[in-house]
């Protein structure tokens, strides 16, 4: 298994409603990135769409159902080929359309070297997203040549520690974060709070990718970064890119360095995941909900 990899993360500004804007940008990205020799590469959540939902009553009608994709639909293969000639795992958030049941999910769509293409479906839906996308309910991890990656979106990350516990408890050591972050003060301050505090709790890096810019109403806070516990075990630092509400964390840019995995195995000191995690106490007492 490997401890180097070569990460990305990309503070995305889109344009809300355009795929093709979109992912004309997201495909420059991808190949500056290449240039540099990106193993993977993290984009915000709803990057191909844009984030804020529309004021159509009808879900059907709405902006995120409308442009919705299946794990084959043109976009994706796009990435996907991408993915395949860089030898570069892509992930990126868009509205993903269930072949089988028609059922429209917000997702992260993951390419990989080999040409297969996955899916996590967010299973937390905040505020009106519910208006446009299903509840997922499956977590997903990725086996790579680092071992497990755990994936999350956004809310997911913030406000439902139990998934991210989960995922390291599984052995995944790298986290990523699809996330859209506003600049309102309670996510914001959810965000910036929970990243350095996750990844310093569970020894593990969080690499997260978020939008920037404006929507509509909506302003989005930047802060693409990675963070993870530090070499003396006494913190968690921000390793690559810039912490929300860092200066110039809010500009549209990509950020590319190596991180060393092997770091979130060495701080395992405090047996957290060897008899000490109470799972089977865990699931009696949830069950009682």
């Amino acid at each position: 298994m490997k401890d180097t990899i070569n990460l990305a993360v990309v503070n995305f500004k889109t344009v809300w409603g355009d795929k093709s804007a979109n992912l004309d940008k997201m495909v420059s990205f991808i190949k500056e990135g290449s240039e540099k020799s990106v193993d993977l590469m993290v984009f915000p959540e709803t990057c191909l769409t844009g984030y804020v939902n529309d004021k159509e009553p009808v879900r059907e009608k709405k902006m995120h159902a409308r442009l919705a994709e299946t794990l084959n639909g043109e976009s994706v293969k796009v990435i996907s080929e991408l993915s395949k000639k860089f030898n570069m795992y892509v992930v990126f958030g868009t509205s993903e359309r269930d072949e089988n049941t028609n059922t429209v999910y917000n997702s992260a769509i993951i390419t990989t070297p080999s040409g297969e293409v996955k899916s996590y479906r967010k299973i937390h839906l905040p505020f009106d997203e519910k208006e446009w996308a299903t509840n997922g309910d499956t977590p997903l991890l990725l086996e790579t040549e680092w071992g497990k990656i755990g994936i999350t979106i956004c809310y997911d990350t913030y406000c439902f520690p139990e998934l991210i516990r989960y995922y390291r408890a599984k052995g995944a050591r790298l986290l990523l974060n699809v996330t859209a972050c506003p600049s309102a003060p309670c996510t914001f301050g959810a965000a910036k709070l929970t990243l350095p505090a996750y990844a310093y709790i569970n020894y593990m890096y969080i690499a997260s990718a978020n939008l920037c810019g404006q929507e509509f109403d909506t302003e989005f806070a930047g802060g693409s970064c990675v963070v993870g516990i530090d070499e003396t075990h006494g913190n968690s630092k921000v390793y690559l890119g810039k912490m929300f509400g860092e200066p110039n964390a809010r500009e549209e840019k990509m950020y590319v360095g190596e991180i060393d995995l092997s770091l979130a195995d060495k701080y395992t000191d405090i047996p957290i995941f060897r008899g000490d995690w109470r799972a089977d106490l865990y699931k009696k007492l949830l069950s009682e909900f």
